[in-house]
């Protein structure tokens, strides 16, 4: 079995989704980004062209993953990670400010984001924590460890500050969640967002007495464990303070193009849709302008227009509802949600706990991208800056999923040789 050829056990599947991602997400960066004097598509000068040079350079490194020995992923997975955070804070120092944010290295006339790649690096280390057999989430300090690997690069993140990638990695509490930790975790952080945007809409003092309200009935119903007072008492007064505090954070911590997007989602009496909310408009303009079919590839009066500013990036998928449609877009969500159940069902086959534990964090990344991304662009989320996988411009975040996505792959092809 050691000497079963690569290409019998690699998942065939799993490429042939990733290739036509790929190549769908080059064909609408195109669409794009073409300019009135048609040009090769290797053209350099042009985004489609630097585009078309990411991909062909993506092949050497995917040759690459799937040839060397899997289980170096696992012995050097603190390696991966340190290295992920010595770049992380070398931005503070070397880095490039793009409209507010220190994010980037830029070496002449391109550009490295780390963030994109610290995520494999974290996902490798709590995989390899949480794959040691005496690790057990129930335990307080066991979920600090764990906790502790996944804040630490959403804290540099969030000083850069990008608060979109940090919200990323946050995002791999799903799969801690999923390997043991207590529910209450979850509930936590979904009650803290959902009390944080009606704070903003609702008099703080009406949520504080209809949360009273609901805190004495549970008190009074619960009878299967025992009744607390002091622990009542105290989740009331933090939760209270949490909710009287909203409109501190908003008006005196959030930077003004934050509030933009809150006011923007919420929708805000002083939403300029000349302004702040130009974006957001133009690109549910332009995806609702395609109706069922679309209006053709290289057809988007939209898209031609450039009314739909950042469209090769994070507004990529309006070019596909204005192109393609209904119908197209419906493809596409599709194709991703075959990939990450693909992904899952892997997962779920893996002989050790260290892959199907990376293998939890490769869908739970990709989902929560594709998720935002399209989410933010018909209003259901903030626009925070988070790129389409495989869709959106840019060498570091195609390298970064295409290393990613390959690393599990050879993972699942070695598992041949796990027993």
């Amino acid at each position: 079995m050691r000497n079963q050829s690569i290409g019998n056990s690699i998942d065939w599947i799993t490429i042939l989704l990733y290739i036509t991602l790929v190549i769908m997400g080059w064909m609408t960066i195109y669409s794009a980004s073409l300019p009135l004097e048609e040009t090769s598509i290797f053209d350099t000068s042009q985004t489609y062209g630097r585009q078309m040079l990411f991909i062909i350079l993506s092949v050497p490194l995917i040759f690459i993953l799937l040839f060397i020995d899997a289980k170096i992923f696992e012995r050097l997975s603190f390696v991966f990670y340190g290295l992920g955070i010595v770049l992380l804070l070398g931005l503070f120092v070397f880095g490039s400010t793009i409209k507010g944010q220190t994010n980037w290295y830029k070496f002449g006339g391109f550009g490295f984001q780390p963030s994109e790649f610290v995520k494999t690096g974290t996902a490798l280390l709590l995989a390899k924590y949480l794959s040691y057999s005496q690790i057990n989430l129930k335990y307080t300090k066991h979920q600090f460890i764990a906790l502790g690997i996944i804040i630490l690069p959403i804290f540099l993140i969030l000083l850069q500050p990008d608060a979109g990638s940090a919200m990323i990695f946050l995002s791999l509490i799903f799969v801690l969640n999923r390997e043991g930790l207590p529910s209450w975790y979850l509930f936590s952080g979904f009650s803290a967002i959902v009390l944080f945007f009606v704070a903003l809409l609702i008099p703080p003092i009406y949520i504080v007495i209809g949360i009273s309200v609901l805190m004495i009935l549970h008190y009074l119903k619960n009878k299967r464990i025992s009744r607390n007072p002091i622990l009542y008492t105290f989740l009331f007064i933090i939760i209270s303070g949490f909710v009287f505090s909203v409109n501190y954070v908003y008006n005196n911590v959030l930077e003004p193009h934050q509030k933009d997007r809150i006011d923007v989602l919420i929708g805000g009496d002083n939403v300029d849709l000349k302004k702040e909310g130009y974006n957001l408009n133009q690109s549910m303009i332009a995806i609702g302008s395609g109706g069922l079919t679309g209006k053709g590839y290289l057809e988007g009066t939209q898209t031609k227009g450039g009314f739909v500013p950042e469209q090769h990036t994070d507004y990529i998928f309006t070019t596909v509802g204005e192109e393609w449609g209904f119908v197209g877009c419906t493809v596409v969500i599709i194709l991703f949600v075959i990939l990450l159940l693909r992904i899952l069902f892997l997962a779920e086959k893996q002989k050790t706990k260290f892959s199907r534990v990376y293998g939890y964090c490769v869908a739970t990344y990709l989902f929560t991208h594709f998720f935002v991304n399209i989410a933010m662009l018909i209003k259901l989320f903030p626009t925070i800056g988070v790129p389409l996988p495989f869709f959106s411009y840019g060498g570091s975040s195609l390298w970064a999923f295409t290393i990613m996505l390959f690393v599990f792959i050879k993972l699942d092809a070695n598992k041949v040789n796990e027993w």
